[in-house]
């Protein structure tokens, strides 16, 4: 499914935030890259969004090389995935049905269908009853359940989160965890950036530890 090839990441000043980087992760596989900040565990996540691109060495996603797409073709590409960030990256001018909806409507979906797809993600996540309501309402839970439900409702393959349980209390975190494991158990392929241990202990996914940017596990 994942496979990443010597894969070397140098940004503009020579900082390295992966240094020939190998692994693959399978078709369905729950995986947690751990390691201290500055380690390179999101720079690993936008390297399979194609948000980044190596600098040497190749990512590989069911056959594809990531890095080589074209930029016409790498708004396509991220359509197959689901992102949550650490900030939910919210549009707080629209309320939560809109924000669900809307990668739906991009990708031209009719908009009955994409209704439907988008009240059934807000369900998945227990935010059904507050979809008219607008994301800077919420609690800091609530906003990152509704971004898990913005990036799920295409149905993706994968899922990349980056530190999901960051900013959460433990309650919501527990819920959260819940919902990762839900997916997991769907077949959806997860990649977690995480320095929580708690996310360890209850998830107990394969670990992929880095540090210096470089793949340790």
């Amino acid at each position: 499914m994942i496979t990443f090839s010597q894969v070397t990441k140098r940004y503009p000043g020579g900082h390295e935030a992966l240094c020939e980087a190998s692994f693959t992760i399978a078709t369905g596989e729950m995986v947690a890259v751990t390691g201290p900040s500055g380690a390179g565990k999101s720079t690993l996540l936008k390297l399979i969004a194609g948000i980044e691109r190596p600098t040497s060495g190749s990512v590989l996603v069911d056959g594809q090389n990531i890095g080589r797409l074209s930029r016409k073709a790498m708004p396509y590409w991220r359509r197959t995935l689901g992102l949550v960030f650490q900030d939910a990256k919210l549009l707080y001018d629209r309320n939560c049905f809109e924000n669900v909806m809307l990668p739906l409507r991009i990708s031209g979906m009719p908009v009955k269908e994409a209704a439907r797809r988008a009240r059934a993600a807000l369900d998945k996540v227990g935010l059904k009853d507050r979809e008219r309501a607008m994301p800077i309402t919420l609690s800091g839970g609530e906003q990152q359940r509704l971004a898990i439900a913005r990036a799920i409702v295409n149905r993706p393959s994968i899922l990349l989160a980056d530190e999901p349980t960051g900013n959460l209390d433990a309650d919501y975190a527990e819920l959260l965890l819940d919902m990762l494991a839900a997916f997991s158990r769907a077949g959806v392929t997860l990649v977690i950036a995480t320095h929580e241990p708690r996310l360890i202990e209850r998830l107990k996914p394969r670990v992929l530890a880095l540090r210096g940017g470089r793949v340790l596990t």
